[in-house]
């Protein structure tokens, strides 16, 4: 039996089918274009947003002729170039101790004494042989006289054919001998007395003496301990004491290499103890020591101070302010001040980041002086520009920033 044939009336469209509803398609329009604006939201809010940055203007200054300005910031210890732990030369056992800590002492004061007594007797011992080899000498140079005049009546003798030739010879001889025993015993007479003087230095050598004038700082052994000028164990002692000259005080300070330039000797220097914060002591640049700190890329500078005064003591904490004199009247530099954080040193050269449409723009500047809250630059920025007072780490050049008067 064959398939049906298809007709005509089958290609017909059906007129009866219901439409789709329009209640199932606008949800999902509704959800598509909800879940559109909550990402483009959510982009909004995590899209990275430029840093907001505290700005300053930047101020003008002029320095007045003939005042000093600071130049450079630093800090640093009181030290003494004279300053000495006292020993002794020998080694003994101490028996006194004359000195206390704080106590001044003049060069060569005793300030300790060692046991003498094994010396002593060595020294007693020294003296007797040498008064004894005296005594010898004496007595040899009696029969060398004696030995002189006896020679002298046998050549007379002989002459007159009344000696005989032994007799001259053995007279000879005899002479002859005590001469090179009085040379002999002139010898050892010099040799004991260099005993003596030898005797004599270590006892002295038992007296401890201040080799110069200071104050003692530290008092190291009793009464009791051994010393000894070289270390030989934990129950041996060193030292005396510390004796420092207050007249020799300076302050060290390791300045970095990049500001090296701003110090020379002979600069003027404004220095301030953290004892008496209120207290300027004038000084001066004594030295900068010709090499560098590779470990700690900074320059060792001396400043001494201009008058001594009790009140500085060694090892105290300072801070310096290195001051420079401004031109003559008529030569006046102009200069420019900005916040002491906004300059920051990056390739050991001083720079600035400038504000201006909203982008920062780094500027290589130079620092002419630095107080406690600003600094003073002399070139790199005009007065009136916009720049971070307080630039975040990795700020680039360039970089979209959000500016926020300070």
């Amino acid at each position: 039996m064959s398939a049906p044939q298809p007709r005509l009336d089958d290609l017909r469209i059906e007129r009866n089918a219901p439409p789709a509803s329009p209640r199932r398609t606008l949800p999902v329009a509704i959800a598509i274009i909800v879940a559109a604006l909550l990402a483009a939201a959510l982009w909004w809010l995590l899209r990275p947003k430029p840093p907001e940055i505290r700005t300053a203007v930047v101020r003008e200054t002029a320095a007045e002729p003939g005042t000093a300005r600071t130049v450079l910031n630093a800090s640093g210890y009181v030290t003494a170039r004279r300053e000495a732990t006292v020993s002794s030369k020998i080694t003994g056992k101490v028996m006194e101790v004359l000195i206390e800590e704080g106590v001044k002492v003049t060069e060569g004061q005793v300030i300790a004494r060692l046991d003498d007594t094994n010396v002593q007797a060595s020294l007693q011992l020294a003296r007797a042989q040498l008064a004894a080899a005296r005594t010898a000498l004496e007595e040899t140079r009696v029969r060398q006289r004696e030995a002189d005049r006896e020679l002298q009546r046998q050549q007379k003798l002989l002459a007159g054919t009344v000696a005989t030739q032994a007799d001259f010879d053995r007279a000879e001889a005899s002479a002859l001998a005590l001469r090179a025993r009085l040379a002999q015993q002139e010898t050892e007479i010099t040799v004991t007395d260099r005993t003596v003087a030898i005797w004599q230095q270590q006892l002295e050598d038992t007296i401890i003496r201040a080799p110069f004038a200071g104050v003692v700082t530290s008092k190291n052994a009793q009464p009791g301990e051994m010393i000894s000028p070289m270390s030989s164990g934990g129950f041996t002692r060193t030292g005396i004491c510390t004796i420092v000259d207050m007249d020799s005080l300076e302050i060290e300070i390791d300045v970095n290499e990049s500001y090296i330039n701003r110090v020379s000797a002979g600069q003027p220097v404004e220095a301030t103890l953290d004892a008496y914060a209120g207290w300027k002591i004038p000084c001066k640049v004594i030295a900068i020591i010709p090499t560098a700190d590779r470990q700690k890329s900074t320059v060792r500078v001396r400043v001494g101070f201009d008058r001594p005064d009790p009140r500085i003591l060694p090892e105290m904490s300072v801070k310096v302010a290195f001051r420079d004199i401004a031109p003559a009247a008529g030569d006046a530099r102009r200069t420019v001040l900005v916040p002491k954080a906004a300059v920051r040193s990056e390739a050991g050269r001083d720079i600035v980041f400038v504000i201006s449409r909203d982008r920062a723009e780094r500027r290589a500047v130079t620092v002419a002086a630095t107080t406690a809250d600003v600094t003073e630059l002399s070139a790199g920025v005009s007065v009136g520009e916009v720049i971070a007072a307080d630039p975040p780490a990795g700020l680039a050049d360039g970089a979209a920033v959000t500016a926020r008067n300070l």
